[in-house]
């Protein structure tokens, strides 16, 4: 066994003369030839364990530890653990190979930890080197209370007892997630376009396949899986442009000034790229509605413009006044250079439809003011109240005649994520821009195409949108007959929704003209105020908090969309089928009066 330590011992000092470089060791002493591994087969042999092949490759292993312990711990360090080994191979107490564990061993151990490991670099992108544009940005419909429903989730997966058994996201406007039927003809004609050997199925009707044949002829190598134009598909654009027309009554749309996106809010952002300029007070004012939609919020955060906020009326059912939009122009151009008005109508998410009058109040605003008009119209078809109809920003523009028409610079927007498709997974959307300066136009379509395109499948969804099914069409009775089912069950879930909320004592809720969402006024005691203050919440994240902890109801809180000092709301869809909306607001009141009971 004595020679087998000596072999181990010699092991470890050819191993650290071997990473000194060739010719020379760091002590003077000659460095080993090549080869020099195989001079220890016969003495190895004796190691026992995995025989001379397995001593070989251990001292080869042994040889690249030696290599980068060298790297970290210098030549001299490793000498020394080389030397105390070699001191202490000869047997004393036997260890588990036969051979000693000596004091020496241990204290070779110790100096090969004199130097501690480098320690790892920084990192390049921490929380304090990153865009803080982009630290800066929230987005309460997907934030901390949608997190928080993710855990409850998994916590009811794995069998952890709660006070409900499922959790309903109420918080996002997602149709089919919420169980609505997508509409079979869009369908139709997405399989045919995904799948083009399906064009020679029977199962298939006549015109869901002429349109899937018009759109794949217009793709490259007549596929959906080719880029397109970074505009858009041309024939699709064509449809847009004769959608627009048809819906204003004859009012031109030209196919030159549609551009389709990846969603509205793909859109939206992009416009806003092109508007934001300046510094200081210089820099670019976006006005927004309190309430709003927070995409806008955290686009304007991420661009470092300014928000303008101007506040909807809650006590005349959220409507929009032209003497608000003048304070607020006047208060900021103190600090920036208004210059966008943003419109959400039908309003997300106070579900208001604006009147013809306050639209032709807000174009002259906006005429006068010079400011580039924003038009969110995602929510269309989505109008409820016998007593609202939905009016086209574009359409009303062109009827104040042309010194309006000819003038004002107006984005408008559409999706298929909303009205009574509900296809929010396609990502298909369009803007119509008119009015736009020829040579900014050319910036556009620069900008639009760093993306490429939008995703064509997407287009092609928003085409089938723009192109239903017509009377004497073969799939027109059945897609009149769902289209009007889902929207005739969303009027329903609005008037329920707004009749149960403002039956439960410190709950307020406007009619429901529009859209998917409820946004009730909830009344928070002060004793709640304190309590969420104590947990560093806003009071209605408190709220909403402990709705979800209770009930597994989720929605979001009002302090994510903005609202008047003071006030406290939640949004809530009204996407679920009735019956498990029934259940949610009964849930919503019992929860709300043991709230008030308890923070009295």
């Amino acid at each position: 066994m004595r020679a087998s330590g000596a072999a181990f011992a010699k092991l470890l000092w050819l191993c650290s003369s071997a990473v000194e470089g060739p010719g020379r060791r760091g002590d003077g002493h000659p460095a080993p030839e090549p080869g020099w591994h195989r001079s220890l087969k016969g003495p190895l042999a004796g190691l026992g364990g995995g025989g001379t092949g397995a001593a070989l490759g251990c001292a080869r292993r042994v040889c690249s530890f030696s290599f980068s312990v060298k790297v970290s711990l210098g030549g001299r360090a490793m000498q020394r653990a080389a030397a105390l080994v070699r001191r202490g191979c000869c047997p004393r107490t036997p260890g588990p190979w036969g051979r000693s564990q000596s004091s020496a061993a241990a204290e070779a151990s110790a100096v090969l930890k004199v130097r501690p490991e480098r320690s790892r670099r920084e990192r390049i992108l921490t929380l304090e080197s990153m865009n803080p544009q982009v630290k800066a940005v929230e987005y309460a419909v997907r934030g901390p209370i949608v997190l928080k429903a993710g855990e409850i989730e998994l916590e009811l997966q794995r069998g952890i007892k709660k006070p409900f058994t499922e959790v309903i996201r109420a918080n996002i406007g997602d149709a089919q997630a919420m169980g609505q039927q997508p509409i079979t003809f869009l369908r139709q004609v997405m399989a045919l376009c995904t799948y083009p050997n399906l064009l020679d199925s029977p199962s298939f009707p006549e015109d869901a396949k002429k349109r899937a044949r018009r759109i794949l002829q217009a793709c490259g190598g007549n596929s959906l899986g080719s880029y397109s134009a970074s505009q858009g598909v041309n024939c699709i654009r064509e449809d847009v442009a004769a959608y627009i027309t048809r819906r204003d009554g004859g009012v031109p749309a030209d196919p030159d000034n549609i551009y389709l996106t990846t969603g509205a809010s793909d859109g939206i952002s992009t416009i806003l790229k092109i508007l934001v300029s300046g510094g200081g007070k210089s820099r670019t004012g976006v006005m927004i509605p309190i309430p709003q939609y927070p995409l806008y919020s955290a686009v304007i955060s991420e661009l470092d413009a300014i928000q303008v906020n101007y506040y909807l009326d809650e006590d005349n059912c959220w409507a929009l006044n032209v003497n608000e939009l003048r304070r607020a122009v006047r208060e900021a151009k103190d600090h920036c250079d208004p210059k966008v008005l943003c419109i959400i109508n039908p309003g997300n998410p106070t579900g208001q439809v604006q009147s013809r009058k306050c639209i032709e109040d807000v174009i002259h605003f906006a005429w006068e003011e010079k400011l580039f008009l924003l038009a969110d119209e995602v929510y269309q078809d989505n109008v409820y109240s016998p007593d609202c109809r939905f009016h086209s920003f574009k359409k009303v523009l062109y009827e104040m005649g042309p010194e309006y028409s000819s003038n004002v610079e107006l984005a408008s927007f559409h999706s298929t994520s909303k009205g009574y498709m509900g296809e929010c997974g396609y990502r298909g959307g369009y803007m119509e821009v008119i009015n736009l300066h020829p040579e900014i136009k050319g910036q556009l379509v620069k900008l639009l195409s760093v993306r490429l395109c939008p995703p064509v499948s997407g287009q092609a969804a928003m085409d089938i949108v723009v192109n239903p099914p017509v009377p004497g069409e073969e799939s027109f009775e059945q897609f009149h007959r769902e289209k009007e089912s889902v929207l005739g069950n969303l009027a329903k879930k609005a008037k329920l929704t707004e009749d149960l909320f403002n039956q439960v004592p410190g709950i307020h809720c406007n009619p429901l003209q529009g859209a998917m969402y409820a946004f009730p006024r909830i009344f928070i005691p002060s004793k709640a105020v304190e309590a969420a203050q104590a947990h560093k919440m806003a009071p209605d994240m408190f709220y909403c908090m402990k709705l979800l902890e209770e009930t597994g109801i989720c929605v979001v809180p009002g302090s994510g969309f903005g609202q008047r000092e003071g006030t406290y709301h939640f949004r809530m869809t009204i996407l679920p089928p009735v019956e498990k909306l029934k259940t949610v607001l009964q849930k919503v009141k019992d929860f709300h009066i043991k709230f008030l009971e308890k923070y009295a």
